[in-house]
């Protein structure tokens, strides 16, 4: 009676069955971290010990603040740099190679169904679009990991997402999750698995699940997940360096509850400030100042051929800054040679090589006070991207490239 999830932890704890609120200890594949997190854990490693478990299982990313914006972001990837050299680290990705981490590794192939990833950094869960468990954990259980080989964790119940229909037009995995973080809340899934399914789950390409699986915690679940069918199993085909190991929940499966959301009858939907779970799909007229296009939730071909799209011919809206950011280094050549790259210049864009600066307020597109951005990144807190006085307004390429032309929240419905 276990779910997905559930069979994965089990799986990789040697158990035969586990259940939730049970606490185990399981071996993850892939333990993650980054410039700004990396530091912390191998402090906390360094304590304790000098010897990796697996260096195999490490990878580490610099991607936050690079290229480096200051002196102290700047050490911080000598710091990683250093230790993947010393350590004997192979998968660290650094500036001309990197990418945001959540679409890097599973361009790299180093994330893939069956898997168990932790990773410092929320956002970890991206890769339950295919098949994986993986959540976020703390950078002293990232040193913990790196030094047994183990963590422990608590099993988590779960909640079941049904989708249903084929997607309306303009609709993309950002609306879905949107959504449901809209019905749920910001805490609706507080430690619980996020199990999608349903006949519209082969309507969503494999960017629209990172797009979803991304934002499982922002509804403040322990993971999101899709089961893993042909679109998943072409994603991973000839990239993932192991054998996909598939688990289906049992048809007796426990779930605390059951949501179904109809994809046919959905509207493009915005968060508006200070909260995810603030979403409209109606709103009086809204001036900006900006719109970001990018990040791990929305930096993907999919995303930028969206954009790309809507700007072509077109100029962006006067007093707008508009800032493109490919996902990675590979998604940003891809980019270049569909021609969107110059699209986005013509269009009057500001094009970045990857990087999360701006999600999180960190550099490329920081916010002054009053002013207001439409992002197609993952959180719209209280100064999340600069200013406390700014404003973040959640949303999809579509929106987001629709708004750049106009100067004015927009749905492309609209235009």
């Amino acid at each position: 009676m276990m779910t997905m999830s559930q069979k994965i932890l089990a799986d990789k704890s040697g158990l035969e069955n586990v259940e939730p609120g049970q606490l185990i200890e399981a071996a993850p594949d892939v333990i993650l971290s980054n410039d700004i997190t990396g530091p912390v854990a191998i402090n906390e490693f360094r304590k304790a010990t000098g010897e990796l478990a697996d260096p195999g299982k490490v990878v580490m990313v610099c991607d936050h603040f690079v290229p480096n914006k200051d002196i102290k972001s700047a050490e911080n990837s000598k710091a990683v740099r250093k230790f993947c050299e010393i350590s004997g680290v192979e998968n660290f990705y650094d500036v001309g190679e990197m990418g945001i981490e959540h679409a890097l590794l599973p361009e790299k192939g180093l994330v893939g169904a069956g898997d168990l990833v932790i990773g410092a950094d929320s956002h970890t869960c991206t890769y339950g679009a295919l098949g994986a468990f993986s959540t976020g954990v703390g950078s002293t259980d990232v040193a913990a990991a790196m030094i047994s080989g183990k963590l422990w964790f608590k099993v988590p119940s779960a909640i079941k997402v049904i989708l249903r229909g084929r997607p309306a037009k303009f609709i993309t995995g950002k609306d879905v999750i949107l959504h449901l973080i809209g019905l749920i809340g910001v805490d609706g899934a507080l430690y619980k698995s996020l199990e999608f399914c349903g006949e519209g789950v082969k309507h969503m390409t494999i960017d629209d699940r990172f797009s979803i699986a991304n934002m499982a915690i922002e509804a403040g679940a322990k993971n999101g997940i899709f089961p893993v069918d042909d679109v998943a199993l072409e994603y991973m085909k000839g990239r993932f360096k192991r054998a996909p190991k598939i688990f289906a929940a049992d048809e007796d499966a426990r779930y605390d509850e059951a949501i179904e959301i109809d994809l046919s009858t959905m509207k493009p939907t915005v968060s508006f400030p200070h909260l995810p779970e603030n979403t409209k799909t109606q709103w009086e007229e809204t001036k900006i100042d900006q719109v970001v296009i990018g990040s791990c939730t929305n930096g993907h071909i999919s995303d930028l051929k969206i954009a790309a799209d809507i700007l072509k011919g077109k100029k962006v809206a006067r007093g707008v800054r508009v800032i493109v950011i490919p996902a990675t280094q590979g998604i940003y050549l891809e980019a270049l040679k569909k021609g969107y790259i110059e699209t986005f210049i013509e269009a009057g864009a500001a094009v970045s090589t990857p990087t999360c600066g701006p999600c999180l307020g960190g550099y490329m597109g920081v916010l002054a006070d009053g002013e207001r951005a439409v992002s197609t990144t993952n959180r719209n807190f209280v100064g999340r991207m600069g200013h406390p006085g700014s404003e973040v307004y959640l949303a999809s390429p579509y929106v987001a490239a629709a708004s750049a032309l106009t100067g004015y929240l927009t749905s492309p419905e609209d235009l």
